[in-house]
Order: structure tokens, then C-alpha cells, then sequence
């Protein structure tokens, strides 16, 4: 079997698996491929006491002759003391490196799982670790629900949710990270709600438009990070491909069937974007929606990098959002003290690989 070409169990829904299995020519009804999926995505895959002898050796005979289950290696995991975030550094098949991040939530044992979509990142937003890597490859579907999986089956509590804003652009790779909120999602797969999967997007203006047409259900939020369109292709240079009139009505159509309010995130930079002009100019872009302004700290561990907002600057900016009368969340960017913010465990491995291959 070419791993390549192989189809991989993670990356299925029950419905996905009936389909492959009458191609194979493998006997299989709905409800076996639902059971099937259910123990593979389970705690523990290999232990099957529910699942009938027949159907046992179909899932380890015919099936495994044309399926694969191969699992991400973990290289590194690191645990900042500080705020409980846990982040994982994955290796896949073909050595690619990729992150996730377990994040804990309010509410005591429970947790979120961050998630990356590619290797790299083609963006190349100019405040981001990833975005200095460069795009690779996109990411395949089982990979994504492979990381969660190892992340999910290592939390000492409940993982409810998930959310792709870890490495690379998700809406750069729309098919296979719809794929996997799709097996995310099914009670026989990662078996979280819909709704409570989050993707995010620097603002590909057709992916936005596809989403809102295909009427999903996880939530979307939209990287502004300024209002301002001269400084934000400065700062995002994907930015120049769609105007910020372009950015506002793909916003707005999907704002027109999504339910709840429409959240806008905001890398806040000290200096760069907490100005009065900004909060004018996303009044003038977006304030008569229904809106919710995700507020993150900018992570940059450059000396010369982009640096955090003060404790004044951020109150300053807080008291003159305020006038756009929506709710404000400050989003706590985990894992600065270790150097593991999106993109830097990636980044620090590839530079450590590469000291080994220059010393041998």
C-alpha cells in the first residue's frame, strides 16, 4: 500500500467508511461502519469487547488490507506551569512537523483542543512564527483528528471542544479541514458539537462566500487585526489580494445566515493597531452588525518583534472599543514563558534538525 494513497480511518465519517468498504468490496451496513468508527476513534481503539467477532475481523482483515491507522509521533510536549496550556509537537509519516495546543477552559476538567491545518503557512503575516516558516503542505484530514485524538486521549477531563487557529491558514485548506470538523463532529468520530468547533480565517474572501453557501454549522471567526487597509496589508499581506470592501460583504453574507454574533478577531500590538483610528475605522466597516471582538496578544518572541500592549495601552483601547457597544474577550495567548506559542516548537525543531545534519 502507498501511505499516500491510502485512505486513512481518522479522516472518515461512518458514511465515508461504507462507501470505501463497497469499492473494496468489503461487506458493510451503516451500522457496522457507525460501530467501526466508534471504536476506532475511541479512548482506547484497540480494546473491542462491543464489537461482534464478525465484525472484528472485517475491521482488522478486509479493512485493514485497504485502510491504514497510522498515528502522529509526538517529539515534544510542553506544559507551561503558569497557565496549565499544554503544547504538542507532532511528526507525520513524511516527517512533516506540525502543532496542537491543549487549552483549558473556565469551567474546572474541561479543555479545548487547538488545532493546525498545514505544515507552514503561506500567509506570511509579518507578527507570526508560523507565517516565517513558509507554506509547506496542507494537511490531510486524519492528521488533524489524529492530533486531537492524542490530545483528547491525554487530558485529565472532558475535551468538548476545538478550534483551528494553530498553524497555517485553515480556509487555505477548506476541503480537508471541513473534512475533519465533519468526523470531529459525528457522534461516532471526535464526538464534540458542531457548534462548539471554531475555525478561523485571515479573511479569504471565496472560502468565506463557499462557507456561508454551504450553511455549516462550526463557528467562524474573521482575523482583522486592523480596520485600516493600508496597515493591514502592511501587517497581513494576504490582505492585498481583497479589498476591505470585499473583506465587509463576505463578512456580512455570512453574518446573514450564521446565527449569534459575528466575531472579529484583533492581534493587539503595542503601537501598531490600538489607536483611535482604528476603532473609527471599524465603525465605519462593520459596526451597524451584530459583533463580538476576539482581543489576543500579539506572541512574537523576536528582540525586535512586535511587542504587547501595556496594561494602560490595552485600557485605553478597551475604553474606546466600548463605543461600539459589543462584547469585548481577551483571548489569553498560552505558552509564552516556554517559547511554545504557535509556530516557535515547529521553528525551534527545524533549527535543531538542522544543527544535527550540519554536524554529521
Amino acid at each position: 500500500m502507498n501511505p499516500d494513497l491510502t485512505p486513512h480511518l481518522f479522516g472518515m465519517t461512518p458514511e465515508d467508511l461504507l462507501a470505501h468498504a463497497q469499492k473494496a468490496g468489503v461487506r458493510l451496513d451503516i451500522g457496522e461502519a457507525r460501530r467501526t468508527m466508534a471504536r476506532v476513534l475511541s479512548y482506547k481503539p484497540d480494546e473491542h469487547p462491543n464489537v461482534r467477532r464478525p465484525l472484528r475481523k472485517t475491521l482488522f482483515g478486509e479493512l485493514a488490507q485497504s485502510t491504514t491507522r497510522a498515528e502522529l509521533e509526538v517529539v515534544e510536549r510542553v506544559t507551561d506551569d503558569n497557565d496549565g496550556f499544554v503544547k504538542y509537537l507532532f511528526r507525520s509519516p513524511d516527517g512533516s512537523l506540525t502543532e496542537a495546543v491543549r487549552i483549558p477552559l473556565h469551567k474546572p476538567g474541561h479543555f479545548t483542543v487547538c488545532l493546525s491545518s498545514q505544515v507552514g503557512c503561506a500567509m506570511g503575516c509579518v507578527f507570526c512564527a508560523t507565517g516565517r516558516l513558509g507554506l509547506t503542505r496542507n494537511l490531510k484530514a486524519w492528521e488533524m483528528v489524529a492530533a486531537f485524538k492524542r490530545v483528547r486521549d491525554e487530558a485529565p477531563g472532558r475535551v468538548s471542544g476545538a478550534v483551528f487557529m494553530g498553524q497555517g491558514e485553515p480556509f487555505h485548506n477548506y476541503d480537508e479541514v471541513i473534512q475533519a470538523g465533519r468526523v470531529l463532529s459525528n457522534p461516532c468520530g471526535g464526538r464534540i458539537s458542531a457548534d462548539m468547533i471554531t475555525i478561523s480565517t485571515v479573511g479569504l474572501v471565496p472560502q468565506i462566500r463557499r462557507y456561508a453557501r454551504e450553511g455549516h454549522r462550526h463557528r467562524l471567526i474573521v482575523s482583522l487585526t486592523s480596520a485600516i487597509p493600508d496597515k493591514r496589508r502592511a501587517l497581513l499581506p494576504v490582505a492585498g489580494r481583497f479589498s476591505m470592501e470585499e473583506v465587509s460583504e463576505a463578512i456580512r453574507e455570512y453574518a446573514a445566515v450564521a446565527k449569534g454574533r459575528m466575531t472579529i478577531a484583533w492581534v493587539v500590538m503595542a503601537g501598531v493597531n490600538t489607536g483611535q483610528d482604528e476603532v473609527d475605522a471599524l465603525r465605519d466597516l462593520l459596526g451597524d452588525l451584530k459583533l463580538r471582538v476576539n482581543l489576543i496578544d500579539v506572541n512574537d518572541a523576536r528582540e525586535d518583534g512586535f511587542k504587547r500592549a501595556t496594561p494602560t495601552e490595552l485600557k485605553d483601547f478597551l475604553n474606546r472599543l466600548s463605543v461600539l457597544n459589543v462584547p469585548l474577550v481577551r483571548r489569553y495567548s498560552g505558552g509564552r514563558e516556554k517559547h511554545a506559542a504557535c509556530g516557535m516548537l515547529a521553528a525551534h525543531q527545524l533549527a535543531k534538525d538542522a544543527t544535527e545534519l550540519d554536524g554529521e
